[in-house]
């Protein structure tokens, strides 16, 4: 997908209200080493260095849904134990516009727990409540949702197998959506989706709907036979699609079946790619875009979200990041300074180091490149502030800049050491390192670095002042000065 046609579908999304019904797991990440093996048995011993608890299951489907853009609120059933009360906090933190718990006594509410050495998964433990929602966890679901429902675009059934979304409340839950004209998606779980039937969009990986069906979901034409064969239980339901992993996605609508391939990627954890996937699906159902263009976006989403660790969410900007740069795309990366602070923050709660430097780069050169190269060097993203055409010509004088700053932030954009180009109309660029606040300030060997604007805001937040050795022999000035002569 390209990035301008990503950009189209984003802003169609943005604030749709989608109402998530399902299994919100507690998941916790335990983090060590692996340095010996144990010398009762041949299994290797983690000593733990961290420990991080996330939301999981349809808590991962609300997270994806507001770092997409989107607007979530969630109805869920939790144990009456401690993880009960963490699940809640989580929602809260996350975002999450509305919450309606429903506990039930003597439940346990579901966990995850993933042992991790280094970047490697060593195992997982799972703590499943062992039975179905009672007949009053039921109702107290049905009531959640139907008050609920005035308030969303879509309502999306995220279906864990730990026995909340019964065939019952399936049944009921689609049934008052659509008395009340709301589309539904699902992900399903487990063996007989005809508690599903009468959904808008059902969603299975490969290997559910291969175990549904009884059929192998390979190649394109095995997903077509498989989607084919599932259509025809569900004659409620106008459209499936599959999620193939690495090979793409298939839809089935309408009697035609549309294949979308999967680019090549380097993939880190498949952990929640799947929530990932079903989050901008359903979005782009809530928008009422059309479902061929939507899985394309859906696959650009989970693709990116496995190049990250653990339940991952991603952004809008992360997937105009992922995108394919079109003819008209050249200057997406020119941010004005409320983007730029907006883009930082998701970078800062990603754990992201970003880095800023600043200058006119009227005529880009050699050094130029090598002083962006550094310091790219020393950061995980890096932010360039750009004088404007103004504040050029107040600080190098009349005749000054050679090029716009429409040029020259686009030569910056173009640049694979720059991630963001911010335009600033001051003479210094204090304002703008506030609102964005980086964490590293890099400026060349000709400045001193408590002279430098912003220096002191960025160590009163424990920030690094950089300077970056200079390429000698290159000037911007002595470029003009010797065009000027040679056309003299």
């Amino acid at each position: 997908m390209q990035r301008q046609e990503a950009s189209i579908l984003l802003g169609a999304i943005a604030g749709k209200r989608a109402l998530v019904v399902g299994d919100v797991l507690l998941d916790s990440f335990v983090y060590g080493e692996v340095k010996r093996i144990s010398r009762e048995a041949p299994v290797p011993i983690l000593s733990e260095t961290r420990r991080e608890m996330m939301l999981g299951g349809a808590g991962n489907l609300v997270r994806n849904l507001i770092s997409l853009g989107g607007v979530a609120s969630a109805v869920s059933v939790v144990g009456d134990d401690a993880h009960g009360p963490a699940v809640e906090a989580l929602l809260g933190e996350c975002g999450a516009s509305a919450v309606t718990l429903v506990r039930q006594n003597g439940r346990k509410t579901p966990t995850k727990t993933r042992y991790v050495s280094g970047s490697q998964q060593m195992f997982c433990v799972d703590c499943d409540p062992g039975t179905a929602i009672s007949h009053d966890s039921e109702r107290a679901v049905i009531e959640a949702v139907s008050a609920a429902l005035a308030s969303a675009d879509v309502v999306i059934l995220s279906d864990y197998g730990r026995g909340m979304l019964t065939r019952a409340v399936c049944a009921e839950i689609i049934k008052l959506a659509k008395a009340a004209g709301k589309p539904v998606c699902v992900d399903p779980r487990g063996a007989d989706y005809s508690r599903y039937d009468g959904a808008t969009l059902i969603k299975p990986n490969a290997q559910e709907l291969a175990d549904e069906v009884g059929l192998p979901v390979g190649s394109d034409a095995e997903a077509e036979e498989a989607l084919t064969a599932l259509k025809s239980r569900l004659s409620a339901t106008p459209a499936l699609i599959v999620t193939r992993g690495g090979k793409g996605m298939s839809l089935i609508e309408n009697g035609q079946v549309h294949h979308h391939r999967a680019r090549p990627r380097s993939v880190y954890d498949v952990s929640g790619a799947g929530d990932t996937a079903l989050a901008a699906l359903s979005l782009g159902v809530a928008a009422g875009l059309p479902l061929v263009d939507t899985m394309a976006l859906a696959d650009l989403a989970a693709g990116t979200a496995v190049g990250k660790t653990g339940t991952a969410t991603v952004s809008p900007e992360e997937l105009l990041d992922s995108a394919i740069p079109g003819a008209g795309d050249v200057d997406w990366r020119v941010l004005s300074r409320g983007q730029a602070a907006s883009t930082v923050s998701s970078w800062h709660r990603d754990g992201l180091k970003v880095g800023f430097t600043n200058g006119c780069f009227d005529i880009l050169h050699p050094g130029h490149l090598a002083s962006l190269r550094h310091a790219r060097s020393v950061c995980d993203r890096l932010v360039v502030g750009l004088n404007s055409d103004a504040s050029v010509t107040r600080l190098k004088g009349e005749g000054r800049p050679v090029n716009p700053a429409a040029h020259r932030a686009a030569m910056l954009a173009a640049l694979e050491s720059v991630d963001r180009v911010v335009v600033f109309e001051e003479d210094t660029p204090e304002e703008l390192i506030r609102a964005i606040a980086p964490d590293v300030l890099v400026k060349g060997a000709d400045y001193k670095p408590d002279d430098l604007p912003g220096a002191d805001f960025i160590k009163s937040r424990g920030g690094e002042i950089i300077i970056a050795p200079l390429q000698a022999g290159f000037s911007t000035t002595a470029l003009v000065e010797k065009m000027k002569a040679g056309n003299a």
